[in-house]
């Protein structure tokens, strides 16, 4: 290593850790449920985006061990060569047939389907119109794009409005989390999609918080907000958070999808998904779709965390859904109370900058259906102790 990059790679390493922004990746030995052994300690897991609890189902891990028997574990290629299984197939079928648009195309993750879909459709001469908290792999995939950017203040449709009126951009284009992955709050969809249409505007949601948790069957955010593929004609979303496997899709037109499917760099040029991985997530959504216990669960849990969190003083936010934050303010604050509830056997992350706006550190507590409310009052009583 030469002696200048060893200076430089320091020097950034020293400066993270004096602003208290230092990561480190903890060990989980076996599964990945709300109970896990974590760097050698056995810990309860409130910090994890498994919201239906699907991702160490029978039905899933036995759905990946026979496809890895019958289809191998690699794909081999990217899907336009070789790496298209009937597996890719069948779940791009049922998953458009779920979130009830034409066709679903998966990508390998949720970042590359957001970064891939904006810098396929917008370029040097279009405007993209974004929330303010959107996260990464959207404002990622609008600086590919090329194409001007122009923030508006988190949830202010009026300033929104304003920006579309004051534009002359031949294509202009919403984005929008449903489900904002840090606060845990719902964008006003379908404020968006009113305006997306009076402005004759491309309106892109991702739902990736709101799958399998929201709407008619857990279709979503989207389709609890009553909105159909007319009103939110570029719809993505993860297949690693409620429905327990990995990866992501765009739903949308026929026209839409076969357009990305020929310039969507992220998906021509990336491996496709192990189809031992698509078979599990075809499991999983249908877990999903067919076991509403699992959402009246879930609700049912946040409602008591709220509820006790109130009760306890806690400082918590608006959000009815899975994901609880906790705003210490500091970096620090935000270390020292997620070490401390550590050495209680809870792993509640401190989430800091870039995630997360200057000053707003805080603790992201989520919940899943796989918790028991023993554990959730376990936990309140744990951060009433270590934060009042």
């Amino acid at each position: 290593m030469s002696a200048s990059l060893n200076r430089f790679l320091q020097a950034r390493l020293a400066e993270t850790r004096a602003r208290n922004l230092y990561r480190r990746r903890r060990v989980v030995e076996g599964a990945h449920g709300v109970q896990a052994r974590v760097d050698g300690a056995d810990l309860a897991l409130f910090c994890s985006n498994d919201y239906l609890g699907l991702a160490t189902h029978p039905e899933l891990i036995a759905a990946t061990a026979k496809a890895a028997q019958t289809q191998g574990v690699g794909s081999g290629a990217s899907q336009l060569i070789t790496g298209h299984n009937q597996a890719h197939q069948a779940l791009e079928n049922e998953l458009a047939d779920y979130v009830q648009r034409d066709r679903a195309l998966l990508l390998s993750s949720g970042y590359l389907a957001n970064v891939g879909v904006i810098s396929a459709l917008m370029g040097r001469e279009d405007i993209i119109f974004s929330d303010a908290l959107n996260h990464a792999s959207l404002i990622d995939g609008m600086r590919l794009s090329r194409a001007q950017i122009q923030p508006y203040a988190h949830a202010d449709l009026s300033a929104l409005q304003q920006a579309l009126h004051d534009c002359s951009a031949q294509h202009r284009l919403i984005v929008s989390d449903a489900v904002f992955s840090m606060d845990g709050d719902v964008a006003d969809l379908p404020a968006l999609a009113d305006l997306a249409r009076d402005q004759d505007a491309w309106l892109m949601v991702d739902d990736a918080h709101g799958l399998g948790v929201m709407g008619p069957q857990g279709r979503g955010a989207v389709a609890a907000a009553g909105l159909d593929a007319q009103s939110v004609p570029i719809l993505t979303a993860t297949l690693g958070k409620s429905l327990g496997a990995a990866g992501a899709f765009v739903a949308g037109s026929e026209d839409l999808i076969e357009a990305l499917i020929q310039s969507t760099r992220t998906f021509i040029f990336s491996t496709a998904m192990p189809p031992a991985v698509a078979e599990a997530a075809r499991v999983g959504l249908r877990l999903s779709r067919d076991e509403g216990w699992r959402r009246d669960k879930l609700f049912e849990l946040i409602e008591q965390f709220r509820a006790g969190a109130r009760s306890r003083g806690l400082p918590i936010g608006d959000s009815q859904t899975a994901i609880q934050p906790l705003i210490l303010g500091a970096e620090q604050r935000a270390l020292e109370v997620s070490e401390k509830l550590l050495a209680q056997g809870f792993l509640v992350t401190a989430i800091r900058p870039p995630t997360v706006p200057a000053g707003t550190s805080r603790l992201r507590i989520t919940l899943s259906a796989a918790h028991e409310p023993a554990q959730v009052q376990a936990l309140l009583d744990a951060l009433a102790k270590v934060l009042l």
